[in-house]
């Protein structure tokens, strides 16, 4: 396996469609990880390319364009102020984590599939087995996949039945106009999203609040005056602090359908690419000076933490909003703010993709 860590080499990776993620599960390709999840599910959207990833991604994309998300953006903004009421209602201190790190992706993930009764504990649960670490079986990952995906066709089918305004029914609606999309990619398509929409914006959420009010609490006042603060901050957090590390499969895999050069060097069809974004986030080439300097500083190059080609995260726009907005409000609603712990005593969570703080007990 070929480790990439330049920022334009990682770039070219994940640009050129020479490197494909269908390839990973050919075959001739060994297990990508022990425990089955679903990011490395073939059916999945992030594992198709060409023209059935085309297709597939297709029927979601409309939903999560920057304009779609400026017209959700106010509902965003509301729920963040009723979790910030119930946060301030039950008193300092509070577990940031469990209290409103998870529970904004929650809130926003039900409203936009139309779930609103669905249980935090639930979405947590599938969340957990889709990424799983090692300490659950394969067989009770397993378990846990088959029901999310059984929950995610019977509720294709409720909304094919009774359409709404929601994603889910958007999405029913727009693969059956567009025909050709299996029903099995559909339904991994709303498992995926009802994954990617929990657990990536819990991490981003919940390590920038380790960081900012674990080593960088002076930030706090001008997060909490400027909105276009806030956004600048998110913006290279989010560049900054990798959502994990996975010490099995060390960056973004590809695998060569042809021989194809990188930075001089030669990789031949079949071998496998690990495009490491954490590094190249960081190559002092283009990024010069102290990264962690002036956190509002704009970026010198766009950032690969969301990917890149025809992988671009499908969620960036609402990623970005969730997270400026939860970190603006928070700030401003509680500038005393401040961790009950050291960030050296922080206890993690560990998934296949992400590494997140278990609690974040605060206080203000």
């Amino acid at each position: 396996m070929w480790l990439v860590t330049r920022y334009s080499d990682v770039r070219q990776v994940l640009m050129d469609a020479r490197f494909q993620r269908s390839l990973l599960s050919a075959e001739d390709a060994p297990a990508l990880t022990g425990t089955p999840n679903l990011l490395d599910a073939p059916g999945g959207l992030i594992n198709m390319d060409c023209a059935e990833h085309l297709r597939l991604r297709r029927v979601v994309q409309r939903v999560f364009t920057p304009r779609g998300v400026k017209r959700l953006r106010p509902w965003v903004e509301q729920a963040i102020d009723r979790l910030l009421d119930e946060l301030e209602e039950r008193g300092s201190p509070a577990d940031l984590m469990a209290g409103y790190a998870a529970a904004v992706p929650n809130a926003v993930m039900r409203h936009l599939m139309g779930v609103q009764d669905l249980e935090d504990d639930r979405l947590r649960r599938w969340a957990e087995h889709a990424v799983s670490d090692t300490s659950r079986s394969a067989e009770e990952v397993a378990a846990g996949l088959r029901n999310l995906m059984e929950f995610s066709a019977d509720l294709l089918a409720e909304r094919r039945a009774a359409p709404g305004e929601d994603l889910v029914s958007t999405l029913a609606q727009a693969a059956d106009q567009q025909g050709g999309v299996p029903k099995a990619h559909l339904a991994n398509l709303v498992g995926g999203l009802v994954v990617a929409g929990h657990d990536t914006t819990m991490t981003m959420l919940g390590n920038s609040l380790l960081y900012i009010l674990g080593e960088r609490p002076e930030v706090c006042q001008r997060l909490a005056s400027s909105k276009e603060a806030a956004g600048a901050l998110a913006e290279r957090l989010v560049h900054l602090i990798p959502l994990g590390r996975n010490p099995e499969k060390p960056g973004c895999l590809r695998r060569a359908a042809q021989d194809t050069e990188i930075g001089g060097v030669l990789v031949r069809a079949g071998e496998f690419v690990a495009a490491d974004i954490g590094a190249a986030n960081r190559d002092p080439s283009v990024f010069t000076g102290s990264p962690f300097d002036d956190l509002f500083a704009p970026l010198e190059s766009p950032t690969l933490s969301f990917g890149g080609g025809t992988h671009y995260c499908l969620g960036i726009w609402l990623a970005r909003a969730q997270l400026e907005i939860a970190l603006h409000r928070l700030a401003a609603r509680f500038p005393g703010l401040h961790l009950t712990i050291a960030v050296r005593e922080t206890e993690w969570r560990l998934s296949t993709t992400t590494r997140s703080p278990l609690r974040l007990p605060a206080a203000w």
